[in-house]
């Protein structure tokens, strides 16, 4: 019956017949709650929709670690490794990330994002020593957007920053960006293939679940960009207005072809095996952050 559900789920939301190949999950402090059984059954389903590959988006938030090495999102990614899924580690993120890169002018940005990347490495240097977890890349999960970095200048000194990042790491590095209209299709999309050049996977988000741009506009933009990059196809819905803590509803990926491009979705939490996830966020006590 279960499996029914689930097809009927998948139908009626006119979703691309595709897997999830790539999955998003973004931990928070509620979902420590969540028991070892609950976390082999989201991993096992995970993996039989298709899945081979989580991108966890960060394995330190601000002063959380969300339980060290031997905490629960470590012992959760052992789980999940022991399916068959390869693991993409998220570094750390700043909960002022947003705040400060809408505070600085380019040169505080550049001094800004040469600090947080010198933690992140510092990060990625105690997973490779501590948690002791099979990975196959580096997401670094402060997302770039065609705002705060529409200057030339920005968009010129963060590609250097990342290069130099990049080369420090022993697996590939992973980042993601949205659009909001501020750059042209075009440029966009040759920005980001310049980021890609450096053996960086650039995710582009769709923007289907935040409908910060109507439809055609983000048709546009993802027509634009070169084939090395992802496509990040949103399952949710978001409710919550601007200003608001975030908040979503689950909502069927949008059908469109995968074409050339790499495809994951964002996130695990919104898909119909990963819903004691959500359930167990509302209906948790523990303060978290609310981002998408």
């Amino acid at each position: 019956m279960r499996r029914l559900l689930l097809a009927l789920y998948l139908l009626l939301g006119g979703v691309a017949t595709h897997a999830d190949e790539r999955i998003f999950y973004q931990p928070l402090n509620a979902d420590a709650s969540l028991s070892q059984a609950q976390w082999q059954r989201i991993w096992q389903e995970t993996a039989r929709q298709g899945t081979h590959t989580v991108i966890v988006q960060w394995t330190a938030y601000g002063d959380s670690d969300f339980g060290g090495a031997n905490g629960w999102l470590a012992t959760s990614l052992k789980l999940a490794q022991a399916q068959g899924l390869k693991l993409v580690l998220g570094l750390r993120m700043d909960p002022a990330y947003y705040q400060r890169i809408d505070e600085l002018d380019s040169a505080g940005l550049a001094t800004y994002w040469q600090a947080q990347l010198g933690l992140s490495l510092a990060r990625q240097q105690t997973l490779r020593k501590d948690w002791k977890l099979p990975v196959s890349g580096w997401y670094l999960p402060m997302e770039l957007d065609d705002s705060h970095f529409l200057p030339l200048d920005r968009r010129q000194t963060l590609q250097r920053q990342l290069k130099d990042f990049a080369g420090k790491l022993d697996a590939p590095l992973h980042i993601s960006v949205f659009s909001v209209g501020k750059l042209a299709p075009q440029v966009n999309g040759q920005w980001l293939g310049e980021v890609a050049n450096a053996a960086i996977q650039v995710w582009w988000q769709d923007g289907a679940g935040t409908g910060r741009l109507p439809p055609v506009v983000r048709n546009g933009y993802a027509n634009a960009l070169p084939c090395s990059i992802g496509i990040v196809r949103e399952a949710f819905r978001q409710v919550s207005a601007a200003g608001q803590p975030f908040r979503a509803e689950p909502m069927a990926p949008q059908s469109t072809t995968p074409g050339c491009h790499p495809t994951s979705v964002f996130s695990l939490r919104y898909r119909p095996w990963g819903k004691v996830i959500l359930d167990n966020q509302y209906n948790s006590k523990v303060g978290d952050v609310q981002n998408h």
